[in-house]
């Protein structure tokens, strides 16, 4: 499976390992400076997972360099959006580039549905419980389904992962070893795990040792709805 991700992981690698080389830190001081799990931290380095935007901004702060220094995809073209009122209740906007100080990317939303409960046959995702719909940057999206979850529980909180963080989901039905997903058992409502696959097994560990790893059989109703893409915490 090509993992779409990977060329922005190696960037963002790529930036953390200098910076840590340029501070002289290792990954456990990057750790301890930054609030961030070793283990996730190691997975940032070795492009496992994709760096969600609550990780940039703690590391961006614990190496005093802009966000955009960590994930590229913080870098944005600054333009300027000039209206009135009768036209911003009506969505109209005039954009002109570098034309004042207050900036905004001039970018496209997508309503995506919160989720509550999914059903799965045939391959196809049935959202039967949708709380409501967020605006999502189209950029995010690069043409895929996505939706959105809210976290349960704390058996993911050292992904730093929390009850009622929402989740942004990507439908896919495979992922690399080491990625989180959202997968589906026996039907049942989906759980958010780190999942590793063997020939006929497939783990999904929690990143909280509290719970032990599911161990799912060949054979076993499981289904793999799509991979962890974004975490938005809301205040």
């Amino acid at each position: 499976m090509i993992d779409r991700d990977l060329p922005l992981k190696k960037e963002i690698s790529e930036n953390i390992k200098k910076l840590m080389k340029r501070n002289n830190w290792t990954q456990l001081r990057t750790s301890e400076k930054s609030g961030i799990s070793k283990s996730t931290l190691s997975d940032y380095i070795n492009c496992k997972t994709l760096i969600n935007p609550g990780n940039v901004e703690k590391l961006a702060e614990a190496f005093k360099v802009s966000k955009g220094d960590i994930d590229p995809s913080f870098n944005q073209n600054p333009v300027d959006i000039s209206y009135n009122y009768d036209s911003a209740k009506a969505g109209n906007f005039t954009v002109k580039e570098n034309s004042s100080p207050y900036y905004v990317k001039d970018v496209g939303f997508q309503k995506v549905p919160i989720v509550g409960t999914i059903s799965c046959g045939e391959g196809i995702l049935a959202y039967e419980d949708i709380e409501g719909y967020e605006d999502v940057p189209k950029s995010w999206m690069n043409g895929a389904e996505h939706f959105f979850l809210r976290a349960k529980g704390d058996s993911m909180i050292n992904a730093r992962i929390h009850d009622g963080d929402m989740l942004l989901i990507r439908v896919q039905d495979q992922v690399e070893n080491g990625e989180i997903a959202a997968v589906q058992i026996d039907g049942e409502e989906a759980v958010l795990k780190r999942v590793y696959i063997t020939d006929d097994t497939m783990i999904l560990q929690s990143e909280n040792p509290k719970y032990p790893p599911i161990i799912a059989r060949k054979g076993q109703d499981i289904k793999i709805l799509g991979k962890l893409k974004r975490n938005f915490i809301e205040y």
